[in-house]
Formats: C-alpha cells, sequence, structure tokens
C-alpha cells in the first residue's frame, strides 16, 4: 500500500479504508529509543500491527517520539491500537533492556491520532447532498 493509496480493502461483507497517523513518546520525552532498543520496538509495532490485522505503511522510531502511519480494519479504534502497541512494546522491552526498569514506564499515556483522508471534507458533502436527487 503506497502513501496515497486509494486501495480499499475487503472483507466478509465489508469494504473500507482506515489510515492513521499516530505519534506516541517515551515517558519524560526521553531519548530512549535509540540502538537495540528503537530496532526492537520497530520490530514489536510491525508485529503487533499484522497481528492486529493492519498494515504498517510507514513507521520512523526516532529517539523520543514514534511515528506510525498504519491501515486497519475498522473493528478496532485508534484507541485500543496505541494501547496494545504501547503494552505489547513496554512489557518486552522493559525485560530485555534493565535500564530501561530506571523509567516509571516506557510510553507516557498521551498520543497523538489523526485519520488520514483520501478525500476532503467537501467531496464527502457533495456526494452526500447529491445522494437526494437519486
Amino acid at each position: 500500500m503506497s502513501l496515497m493509496s486509494t486501495t480499499h480493502r475487503k472483507t466478509g461483507n465489508r469494504v473500507y479504508t482506515v489510515d492513521y497517523h499516530l505519534v506516541f513518546c517515551p515517558k519524560y520525552r526521553r531519548k530512549c529509543l535509540v540502538g537495540p532498543v528503537k530496532e526492537r520496538v520497530d520490530a514489536l509495532i510491525r508485529q503487533k500491527i499484522t497481528d492486529l490485522g493492519g498494515e504498517v505503511v510507514a513507521l520512523e522510531v526516532m529517539p523520543d517520539h514514534v511515528h506510525l502511519f498504519v491501515a486497519m480494519t475498522p473493528d478496532l479504534a485508534p484507541n485500543q491500537i496505541v494501547a496494545q502497541v504501547k503494552g505489547v512494546t513496554s512489557r518486552l522491552c522493559r525485560q530485555e533492556f534493565p535500564h530501561l526498569l530506571k523509567m516509571p514506564s516506557l510510553w507516557t499515556r498521551s498520543y497523538f491520532v489523526s485519520t488520514v483522508g483520501h478525500v476532503s471534507d467537501s467531496v464527502v458533502r457533495a456526494y452526500i447532498e447529491n445522494q437526494k436527487g437519486m
């Protein structure tokens, strides 16, 4: 799936395009996502998104934050996706990298989410209004 994909996904009786841009940070915005931790966080995120039935379109693990562009199924709300990704990465990384245990938690409770649209709101409004005449 490309960044500007117009491909709709199909499962059962559903056709959908649900794309999110998610950003989240380590506690106190510490620059702890480097080296082996960065590589492990990247791998864990990719695996978890696949397990959830989604697809990672783009992922950047920066030293003090993560940018994730993901195509998901409509079954999960963004808060559920973030909670599951943060949960598995925190638990496994803190087990594998003892220096992360010095932090009260790996991630902050906050995050940013934005939907990634393929049409503008004016196009959707025009489409809905044009349905009246059909």
